[in-house]
């Protein structure tokens, strides 16, 4: 194919021109930020004539960023004569350029503005449905308008741009303002560019390469499963860092394999993170579209606001990894992700002139490596392995039979794992601008590399130790604010691919390497981009924070195949049934406006019914059976047809079965009110005409005729229909019976009775006692108790010598009985008794109505920090609410075999899931004004109401009021280590006393062993005051952190406190304080040079750790800024103020360095 075709055409006067509706133009595609227009100003008289086109094709068509291939150049000249007198609108002749047809669209006068020319390139197809639908050409193009006697005066505007059936055409709305075209003179030269009404454009057209099938695309209709071949995972709000590391674990076929094998077949749920990241995995296999990571996330237990958060993808990726280790526990495959993953690293210090080494070998699953300072990968491992020389005041104690001796420290690897984690430490902290920044530095990593070079000379080396790139995981943004997405290559030999989000493409290896280096942006040219009017190269906001390596020699295991049959089976088998429940779900759907709901009692579900009411409505049938039975039925169907169908569900003969409406009383009860008579009208016709609806089905008590006639037809005891369909109501009421078994404690359904109103109450007796099979009469001590269950709160007794008519009773009213024994006082006219007597048992029916009324589902859960978990396990318990804290203590102690004085409660924090206050034992506090306090929609909203800590204490509650809790830091190894203990301490003990408690639950070395322990106040990480030894306990605030440590020898020896400063640390301001302070003894006369050396002893901060420190005395003005310290500076003399403080300057370590959240994983 030649490298440059040129077409020349003839005036638009002689050819034909599309009717202006045929052709769909884009008006403002100037502003279009793929534009970029060239030369804008106009030409410079250097420039070449228009005439020479291989000299004009690099001054109209610039280098591209993304540098494809060139597949052919063409240059096409149309020739324009009277310019004013041209239509609105004209086509160029068309010419070919790829293979495809090409022509220039012209718009002389505007195309919707008035004071320039409009000039696009576009398609040379006879119509846009001559188009192929899959049509695309990568295009970049020049419009040049110039003078046909002088190429030299010209004017262009180039692009570049994806052409497809869509975007058809592309180019510039204000191409040249018409004033300037026809000048006379046109800018330099003594001639106008239009002269005589004629101009000749010139379309510099070059067709590249599209590699990836997505250069310049729009992605509008974008099928990621379709182009390449995967899905991506949908970003819940800001969890592009957790889809791009998901992705890259995904994509190590082995560890997808390992993840597999995790039995959970017999724990199929969603708080359970090993199924649900199965299920993640099995999705990305078979999805066509994106997947969402919502099981999962919610499995970890984050919430809302932890979606919102963007984590430590290190951190992540570690405790990730803890989790799926401790899933695999006790199965034969629980090595397989430390073999995948973990390899093992040595730190040593050597003696130089001595025989004596000091070592220890660790596993590592990950490697951070500095970027600050180094080029590329290597000198990265060049800087990890690096020997650091202790000498002169640095030696190494090498024991007592070497002493003080030179030596040399680091570390070194033993091996390596078959996939190599590389942690990039692109966030650090910047002394210069005393904050977290992101390091933009150029730093190059290779495709292999060789990590032979940096193993101990005693490494196996019997199977090399090349390793290929797997995977780039990229940040783009600052410190506060970015996007992560994630470069892969799932097959050894095969295309990379990134993975933004929701979004994958191939991409091309310089995609992947050369534009996430970081560093200054390079032009194509190879100078840098640099801000206007500025020298200051302009920094890439992308570049890689984590490589994935795969050993070259495992590269075939690691990427293996993974098949149908290496997923769990259960897996399968539940989404396919997933599947066709949503299929289900769908249809009905679709179809939802063509039917109707039925909720029906029946005898069978009344029978199972335990609580208030016939039923609860809104209970499922497939777990409740005394849920009311449900169909689905079509509106159109009639109540014959509805009644069939009931009949046939329940296997009874049709005739035996009518329908009774149900209502809604006035007292929120919901009773069968008269039976449906006329079978002729539709379900919707009778649903329609119900008084109100709770809900958006019909719901029906169905009666089963217990007589029939000789022809097998129903006789109804009451509403009896006669041939001329009048309805014959008789005196005889509908009554439900239910029963109170005392012994058992249960209340359920027995059946329905009819009766006459003006029968009296107890002639119910001998119906219940035959239902009942209790025979004829009753022992001489027992009677049967009735009660009238008016609603759920409203329990009253029923007088025997009173008529139903004079208690009330109507239709669908409910009539609860029970025995009781004749030496207990009848009861039922009586209020409830106290509820939190000491038996639970319920002796009659208003009292167990009164139960079921308060009662609470409770999760009690052992205490985090404070109660074993493995000797204590959760449980669940019904409880009364009503029931009072000491009858709580009762029921948990007797469940936990614990006593019940040796219990104490906490409240839950509803966000985080943590423990809020210590429950206060009182006497009037009952289980539902612990879960529901006072105030519970202000103060209380955020804490959980059905679930409780527990603690099981060594001590009764009683005696532990007696004494205070006092949380202690103990610290040891200066300041870098800290422990935690809560102390109990009798509130009228001194100091003395909380450390003798200290020692005792800490079990270290007494004072007489080991020194005298020093404690201390601290407040907003600075010291508040040191306490004496009689100080009282009682006394020590709850605001404050009380710290204790052992005293150095040098301190105890000194009785004048003035000669100690308090030392803090803060974070470039001392407004920002963190860490522990301490006190520190101050040495008259001694430069800060030797002051530093007892400070890094005596916080035991060593090496770069304590060198990065800068040190500050700060004042107690509230506005003083801190005053830096140099070698030369004596303490002494500089902190001459008792107020001032010695300040630690550097960055908190203690917490994230991108936010300060706290990642956690549950599950």
């Amino acid at each position: 194919m030649d490298d440059d075709l040129t077409f020349e055409a003839a005036s638009p006067n002689t050819m034909m021109v599309d009717a202006p509706e045929e052709h769909v133009v884009e008006a403002n595609l100037a502003e279009a930020e793929d534009v970029a227009i060239i030369n804008p100003d106009g030409m410079e008289t250097t420039t070449p004539l228009v005439t020479d086109h291989e000299a004009m094709k690099p001054h109209v068509l610039p280098p591209l960023v993304e540098e494809p291939r060139t597949l052919e150049d063409v240059v096409f000249t149309w020739t324009l004569e009277g310019w004013r007198t041209l239509s609105k609108k004209e086509h160029s002749p068309v010419f070919h350029a790829g293979g495809s047809p090409w022509r220039i669209l012209l718009f002389p006068h505007g195309n919707n503005v008035l004071d320039h020319c409009s000039a696009y390139l576009e398609h040379g197809f006879d119509s846009i449905n001559s188009i192929p639908d899959d049509w695309a050409m990568c295009v970049q193009f020049s419009l040049v308008l110039w003078n046909p006697n002088d190429p030299s005066i010209y004017w262009h505007h180039s692009a570049h741009h994806r052409f497809t059936k869509e975007e058809s055409d592309w180019g510039f709305t204000r191409f040249l303002e018409l004033r300037k075209m026809f000048n006379n003179v046109w800018e330099n030269h003594d001639r106008p560019l239009v002269e005589n009404d004629c101009a000749k454009i010139s379309a510099f057209v070059r067709i590249v390469e599209d590699e990836t099938g997505v250069l310049w695309h729009n992605f509008n209709n974008y099928d990621s499963k379709k182009e390449t071949g995967y899905v991506g995972l949908k970003n819940q709000g800001a969890t592009c860092y957790l889809n791009s590391l998901l992705q890259s674990l995904y994509f190590t076929n082995a560890f997808r394999k390992a993840i597999y094998r995790i039995p959970t077949q017999h724990d199929e749920s969603m708080s359970n993170s090993a199924y649900t990241l199965q299920r993640l995995f099995y999705q990305l296999q078979t999805s066509n579209t994106a997947v969402g990571t919502n099981e999962l996330t919610k499995s970890f237990g984050w919430e809302t606001r932890h979606i919102f958060e963007q984590q430590d993808v290190q951190e992540l990726s570690r405790k990730l990894m803890e989790r799926m280790e401790d899933k695999m526990k006790g199965t034969e495959f629980e090595k397989a992700l430390p073999q995948m993953f973990s390899g093992k690293i040595k730190t040593y210090i050597s003696c130089i002139n001595v025989p004596y080494e000091s070592s220890r070998v660790e596993d590592f699953w990950d490697v951070q490596l500095n970027v600050s300072g180094n080029e590329n990968l290597l000198d990265s491992f060049q800087d990890y392995i690096q020997v650091e020389k202790l000498d002169g005041e640095n030696q190494y104690y090498a024991g007592e039979q070497y002493k003080l001796q030179d030596a040399n420290k680091g570390v070194i690897f033993m091996s390596f794992p078959d996939v190599l984690h590389l942690q990039l430490k692109r966030f650090e902290y910047d002394i210069q601008r005393d904050a977290m920044m992101k390091i933009n530095d150029r730093y190059e990593f290779p495709e292999e590399f060789d990590a032979s070079l940096y193993l101990d000379k005693e490494a196996d080396r019997s199977e090399s130790w090349e390793y290929q790139l797997h995977g780039v995981l990229v940040h783009s943004g600052d410190l506060n604010a970015g996007h992560y997405y994630a470069f892969l290559k799932p097959n050894k030999d095969g295309w990379w691919y990134k993975y933004d989000d929701d979004r994958v493409t191939r991409a091309t290896k310089r995609e992947v390497l050369e534009e996430n280096f970081g560093g200054p942006f390079k032009l194509p040219n190879g100078s840098l981009r640099t801000l206007k009017d500025k020298k200051v190269p302009v920094m890439r906001p992308n570049s890689a924070y984590m490589l994935v390596y795969i050993r070259k020699s495992r590269l075939d295991k690691i990427l293996c195949p993974v098949t149908a049959e290496d997923t769990p089976a259960h897996l399968q088998k539940r989404f396919e049934e997933e599947m066709a429940a949503r299929e289900a779900r769908r249809r009905e759907r679709e179809e939802q406006h063509l039917y109707l709901g039925v909720k029906a009692i029946t005898e069978a579900t009344f029978q199972q019914h335990g609580g208030t009411d016939l039923t609860n409505f809104d209970a499922a049938p497939e777990q409740d059976p005394a849920a009311p039975r449900f169909y689905r039925v079509l509106r159109t169907a009639t109540m014959k047809d509805l009644v069939n169908h009931i009949a046939a569900d329940i296997g009874q003969d049709p005739r035996r079965v009518r329908l009774w409406h149900m209502v809604n009383r006035q007292n929120k009860t919901i009773r069968p009110d008269q039976p449906v008579m006329d079978l002729r009208p539709t379900v919707e016709e009778v649903y329609v005409k119900a008084s109100a609806h709770r809900d958006q089905a019909l719901r029906v008590w169905v009666e089963v005729a217990e007589e029939v006639n000789a022809e097998g037809a129903a006789v109804w005891p009451a509403y009896s229909g006669l041939p001329n369909g009048v309805v014959v109501k008789n005196d005889l009421i509908l009554l439900f019976l239910k029963w109170f078994d005392v012994e058992s404690q249960t209340l359920r359904g027995i059946g329905h009775v009819y009766i006459s109103k003006e029968k009296k109450v107890e002639d119910l007796l001998p119906i219940i006692m035959k239902r009942m099979g209790w025979g004829d009469k009753l022992p001489s001590d027992e009677r049967i108790q009735l009660w009238e269950e008016i609603k759920p709160n409203m329990i009253e007794g029923l007088k025997a010598k009173v008529t139903l008519r004079v208690s009330e009773l109507q239709d669908g009213d409910i009539v609860c009985f029970q025995r009781v024994h004749e030496r207990k006082p009848m009861l039922g006219l009586g209020a409830p008794r106290d509820i939190s007597r000491s038996t639970d048992r319920l002796e009659d029916a208003r009292e167990y109505y009164d139960f079921l009324l308060n009662k609470r589902v409770v999760t009690f859960l052992p205490h985090p920090q404070k109660c074993d978990a493995e000797t204590y396990p959760g449980f669940e318990m019904v409880l009364n609410s009503k029931i009072s804290y000491d009858k709580l203590s009762e029921k948990i102690g007797e469940r936990l075999e614990v006593e019940p004085t040796h219990l104490r409660f906490y409240t839950i924090n509803a966000s985080s899931g943590n423990p809020r206050n210590a429950v206060k034992r009182g006497s009037n506090q009952t289980l539902g004004g612990i879960l529901n306090p006072a105030g519970y929609s202000q103060l209380n909203m955020n804490q959980r109401n059905d679930e409780l800590f527990f603690e099981v204490l060594d001590m009764s509650l009683a005696e532990l009021e007696t004494k205070k809790g006092i949380k202690v830091t103990l610290l040891s190894e200066g300041i870098t280590k800290e422990d935690q203990f809560d102390l109990l301490v009798p509130k009228n003990g001194q100091v003395e006393d909380l450390i003798e408690c200290l020692v005792k639950k800490a079990k270290i070395p007494s004072e007489e062993e080991a020194g005298r322990i020093r404690i201390y106040e601290i407040s907003n990480h600075k010291f508040f005051r040191e306490l004496e030894r009689n100080y009282p306990v009682i006394s020590i605030n709850d605001y404050t952190s009380v710290i204790a440590e052992r005293m150095p020898p040098e301190d105890a020896e000194v009785k004048d406190q003035t000669h100690f400063i308090s030392v803090f640390q803060f974070q470039g301001e001392p407004s920002r304080p963190h860490g522990i302070p301490f006190r520190f003894l101050l040495r008259e006369g001694e430069p800060f040079s030797e002051t530093k050396k007892r400070l890094e002893k005596r916080t035991g901060l060593k090496g770069k750790s304590f060198e990065k420190i800068k040190f500050a005395v700060v004042r107690r003005a509230q506005f003083s800024r801190p005053q830096y310290l140099t070698d030369d500076d004596i303490l002494w003399d500089v902190a001459a103020n008792p107020d001032d403080a010695l300040g630690m300057d550097h960055p908190d370590r203690t917490r994230s360095v991108r936010n300060g959240v706290d990642l956690f994983l549950k599950g």
